[in-house]
């Protein structure tokens, strides 16, 4: 073992603010430090990708984030491992949203990687703003132009956001969402979920889908000096708002279903009980 690579120590420092976030509560805060977030303009994202213009980049953003992603599986650098529960997202039809654990920038590709050979369209990502409107290249391609759709504080654009989400949902489209909002890195563990997901469900009467991806050690160290996680991608059957409640009481039972299908995952899985303490 005395050959491995040194920890990154950037990697580190991560990891010790995820610890102190955990242990004071701010599991909605980023602990990665991006660039500062440029605010989007009005007219600046075609939410739905309804322009030609935006359908050709689409097209090659696509192409090249897929190669871009496929080396990284073929020099073991993301690892699917097993899905369970596929059944679940193909007796869904229709539009919905797509839930997910969010601990690294490739796992969004992994779950469409698995559900695209039955995927109707295009898969879209909820991103938050900066990722849209300030990172560099080539992240910054594929988050400006791999169907995403950047999350704005702006009013006027935060309509365009909710207009494009309805029209796409009323396509039929899938929606990926982060409903914990940060990202922190390889966490393993379910954190509290935000309401807008499931707003945004209740509003439109389409179910959400929940996904938790859980992580084991390969035998493959990455440059980061870390061992790459083998991932296994669970898939938990659709949570549809109730015709019977109202749409703050959906939010609640919709979000606290959702919760629990992922600490049930977590729990089973790993063998132990939910705690933020240790």
């Amino acid at each position: 073992m005395s050959d491995l690579p040194e920890k990154a120590p950037d990697r580190l420092e991560v990891l010790a603010r995820i610890k102190e976030y955990e242990k004071n509560g701010w599991f909605d805060i980023d602990v990665e430090n991006d660039p500062p977030t440029i605010p989007l303009k009005k007219g600046e994202c075609d939410y739905g990708n309804r322009k030609l213009s935006s359908k050709i980049a689409s097209f090659f953003a696509n192409v090249a984030a897929t190669r871009f992603f496929e080396k990284l599986i073929k020099n073991h650098q993301l690892i699917i491992k097993e899905v369970v529960g596929i059944e679940n997202f193909i007796e869904v039809k229709g539009g919905a949203f797509l839930t997910c654990n969010h601990f690294n920038a490739y796992d969004n590709y992994a779950l469409y990687r698995v559900i695209k050979p039955y995927l109707k369209g295009n898969l879209y990502k909820v991103i938050r703003e900066g990722n849209y409107t300030s990172f560099p290249n080539p992240y910054g391609y594929f988050f400006r132009h791999c169907n995403t759709l950047p999350l704005s504080g702006n009013y006027e654009v935060l309509k365009e956001f909710m207009a494009g989400v309805k029209y796409l949902l009323n396509k039929g489209r899938k929606i990926l969402i982060y409903p914990e909002q940060a990202m922190w890195w390889n966490y393993k563990k379910p954190r509290p979920l935000k309401d807008g997901a499931f707003n945004m469900a209740v509003k439109n009467n389409v179910p959400v889908i929940p996904f938790f991806i859980t992580l084991t050690d390969s035998e493959y160290v990455g440059p980061d000096g870390f061992f790459v996680p083998e991932y296994t991608i669970h898939i938990g059957k659709a949570i549809y708002p109730s015709p019977t409640l109202s749409q703050k009481e959906n939010v609640k039972a919709m979000k606290e279903k959702n919760f629990d299908v992922w600490k049930d995952i977590y729990e089973s899985f790993y063998g132990v009980t939910l705690s933020y303490t240790e």
